[in-house]
């Protein structure tokens, strides 16, 4: 895989768990109907910077025994994958963009950064889905991880600020049935990765 593959495939599976309704689209929406579209990009920093520290540790921590633990770590990113999609096609049907208040923090950095750290959703999708990407692009140089890294900070920051910019202008540029129609295509696209992500690591071991 290339770096433009990456960052095309990492956007996209990035998207995927961006559009997942949670506190941090939660902090999204309250946050914008205070300040406006700048509340989306604010609170994707304060996601990123958590991130970042994540992608730091998998560095220092992971890397060396990348190849130790490949196989188990794909199977399990794999079918993390399949199930998440089935999930979010699932949910995509009576998702909703709007939601109430959560209280959190009145500024978006941090509201970004707590919402994510307190979400299990993104610690589960990380420990199984982000370090299993992540430890591939390692594995063909520190410029394709970066690459997986920069494609999915670019759906956080697309996906948060067409919310925030959706809300500011009064849900003008996303419906709520565009929104499920988008959870709907991500879903399918995830199961579909999915399937032919552990059809690689079936072929790496010699199954077919």
């Amino acid at each position: 895989m290339n770096v433009m593959e990456m960052l095309l495939v990492a956007f996209a599976i990035g998207l995927t768990g961006a559009l997942a309704p949670g506190p941090t689209l939660v902090a999204t929406v309250n946050s914008s109907l205070k300040s406006g579209w700048t509340s989306g990009p604010k609170v994707s920093t304060g996601h990123a910077f958590v991130e970042m520290l994540i992608f730091v540790l998998i560095l220092m921590g992971l890397s060396g025994a990348a190849d130790a633990y490949r196989v188990p770590i794909s199977l399990i990113g794999g079918t993390a994958l399949i199930l998440f999609g089935a999930l979010t096609l699932r949910g995509a049907s009576n998702a909703s963009i709007s939601s109430q208040g959560s209280g959190i923090s009145s500024n978006p950095y941090i509201a970004g950064a707590l919402t994510s750290a307190a979400n299990p959703y993104f610690w589960i999708w990380w420990l199984s889905v982000g370090s299993a990407m992540l430890l591939d692009g390692l594995r063909g140089g520190f410029m394709l991880a970066a690459a997986f890294m920069i494609g999915h900070w670019g759906a956080d920051f697309g996906w948060y600020t067409l919310v925030s910019a959706s809300i500011d202008r009064g849900k003008s540029v996303l419906s709520e049935r565009g929104y499920r129609y988008v959870l709907s295509a991500c879903g399918i696209f995830l199961m579909i990765f999915g399937l032919y992500y552990l059809s690689g690591v079936a072929g790496h071991l010699g199954w077919w």
